[in-house]
């Protein structure tokens, strides 16, 4: 699966399955009720899907310039990291908009969630490209041509 399709698949079992964790999350942690919580997590889902979509086209062009275009761990770390790193940019201040607390305040409250979504992420990441294959910007130029020679050789 490649294109448009793929990132809408992607990102749409990664948000739902997101927000019914931070939502459970957020509510233990506030002690907020899920009317409470609920709105301020589909929010964090709405910015989160709308980022996820706009970082992985960023990071699949950057990805596709690469010499040696394999995903290795290090690369699926950097991909995770680096995601949650510019996420909390946007996620630290309407959490203390929202809860009307102190940036530090949703700091320490999205320590949690900071910890947690670059595991989450590599791990959903790695199971999508396992179920799904990785997409075009992941396959070096010479595996298929190598793949040819090998299909060529056993066929001889």
């Amino acid at each position: 699966m490649q294109g448009i399709k793929r990132k809408l698949v992607y990102v749409g079992g990664y948000e739902v399955l997101g927000l019914a964790v931070g939502t459970t999350v957020m509510t233990l942690l506030t002690g907020d009720s899920v009317s409470s919580t609920g709105p301020l997590a589909i929010m964090i889902t709405v910015i989160a899907t709308l980022w996820n979509m706009a970082y992985n086209y960023l990071f699949e062009a950057w990805e596709s310039r690469q010499a040696d275009r394999t995903r290795t761990v290090w690369r699926r770390i950097l991909h995770a990291v680096g995601f949650q790193a510019t996420l909390i940019c946007f996620l630290i201040p309407l959490i203390a908009w929202w809860l009307e607390i102190t940036l530090v305040r949703a700091f320490l409250l999205d320590v949690v969630f900071i910890v947690y979504v670059p595991f989450y992420t590599f791990a959903y990441h790695w199971a999508f490209d396992r179920i799904f294959g990785v997409p075009a910007s992941a396959v070096n130029d010479a595996e298929p041509q190598e793949q040819e020679s090998v299909a060529l050789v056993h066929a001889e």
